[in-house]
């Protein structure tokens, strides 16, 4: 059988085959063929090589020839034919961040998403997700502060931080807050309860003890999880009565 003979490697290529294909951030296909090189600079045959690396003969001989050619620098891959897709990565960051991140009010949502963003620069969403992920953009993820607009909010926060700095001798200081989070978009944002279908209120959505004191309507029929009453010959037969206890003891 007819083997082909070893292939003759440039000087210092050797070692930098090597590094190719036990790099870990090497692509497999690149590592692949630096190791096709190697056994071929070992004399080994080109069959043998296809098996060991899990390829083809006709693969192992164009790789050998894009070696003898140009070097380790031949193994890359040709260019593609076509012009580059240009997309430009500062655009897509101003347009996601333009207004304090907030899309148009006729689009109805509270924050941009990939094919939304997408659909208004003419890109593809994978473009738009690649760039956000580059620069670490998470637009469902854009938290905003509420400030208080009461006109003593200077003098009030002035005695809670001096409480904290400099408090006074054998003084008991009791906070008690709301649930700031929650009552605060209450206020802000009012939602109609879906419970009872009643407007919002003075706490919002139905929520503390005036919306547990509100009265309820009526229910018609017996209440979920009670029993009805039962029947007063089933009460009899389960219970006998006294005077009927009496006249068994007589006799």
């Amino acid at each position: 059988m007819y083997v082909a003979a070893a292939l003759e490697l440039r000087d210092g290529d050797r070692g930098r085959l090597e590094v190719l294909t036990r790099a870990p951030t090497v692509r497999s296909g690149l590592a692949t063929r630096a190791r096709i090189v190697l056994l071929a600079a070992e004399g080994v045959a080109n069959t043998d090589i296809a098996e060991r690396t899990g390829t083809s003969r006709p693969t192992v001989l164009k790789w050998r020839g894009r070696y003898a050619q140009a070097g380790v620098e031949g193994l890359d891959d040709d260019p593609r034919p076509g012009r580059a897709p240009v997309i430009d990565e500062v655009a897509v960051l101003a347009e996601t961040l333009a207004d304090k991140g907030k899309p148009p009010a006729h689009l109805g949502v509270t924050h941009w998403s990939t094919r939304l963003m997408a659909d208004r620069l003419g890109i593809s969403f994978a473009s738009v997700a690649r760039i956000w992920r580059k620069w670490d953009i998470q637009p469902h993820r854009v938290e905003t502060f509420k400030f208080s607009t009461d006109p003593q909010l200077e003098p009030k926060l002035r005695d809670v931080v001096g409480l904290y700095l400099d408090p006074p001798a054998g003084a008991v200081v009791v906070s008690v807050d709301e649930k700031s989070q929650i009552q605060a978009l209450d206020r802000t944002q009012p939602m109609p309860d879906h419970q009872t279908g009643q407007p919002p209120g003075p706490l919002g959505r139905g929520r503390g003890r005036a919306a547990r004191a509100r009265p309820h309507p009526p229910r018609a029929g017996p209440r979920p999880g009670r029993r009805p009453p039962r029947p007063q010959h089933r009460r009899d037969r389960r219970r006998p009565r006294a005077d009927r206890v009496g006249v068994l003891r007589a006799a």
